[in-house]
């Protein structure tokens, strides 16, 4: 199974890279995680939000593969466990499919992102900052595959 982080944003502080790093050269070779980073679109004081939203929204649908299955982390999603993440990759990995998880920018995710997501995911009530969205992430997939694999790291 093939899991794409597609994420709005670049240039991530060292922190994120080192502690997303820790996380994903622990997963197995069966397991692959990528990022795909996108850049922002223009925001400032005369910026058209609208106009930077749908490009943010093009240029992720264009990094999705079009058979993979799309989860959105949106704020209006359903809040999953970690055992409920463990049950979803199961169901993933037992239809075969790939994943392509969206991470919105400071805007959230353009509509038809939101449109073209099979399931969305709420990650946190919280409104968590996009740098450490991607480190809950990776942990949380870590964990759910640990569960998935009677490993220790999960008691």
């Amino acid at each position: 199974m093939r899991i794409s982080i597609i994420a709005v944003g670049g240039k991530m502080p060292a922190w994120v890279e080192q502690g997303y790093g820790d996380y994903a050269r622990r997963l197995p070779r069966e397991m692959a995680v990528t990022v795909v980073e996108l850049p922002l679109g223009p925001r400032g004081k005369n910026a058209d939000l609208h106009r930077a939203l749908r490009r943010e929204g093009e240029a992720m649908l264009a990094a999705v593969a079009a058979a993979d299955r799309v989860i959105a982390l949106d704020p209006g999603g359903r809040p999953w466990s970690t055992r409920q993440l463990a049950a979803e990759m199961a169901d993933w990995r037992m239809q075969g499919d790939n994943c392509s998880l969206l991470i919105g920018g400071p805007d959230g995710l353009a509509p038809p992102c939101l449109a073209r997501a099979d399931q969305r995911w709420s990650l946190s009530a919280l409104t968590v900052p996009h740098p450490l969205v991607r480190i809950v992430l990776i942990e949380q997939l870590y964990r759910a595959w640990t569960i998935l694999n009677n490993h220790p790291y999960h008691k």
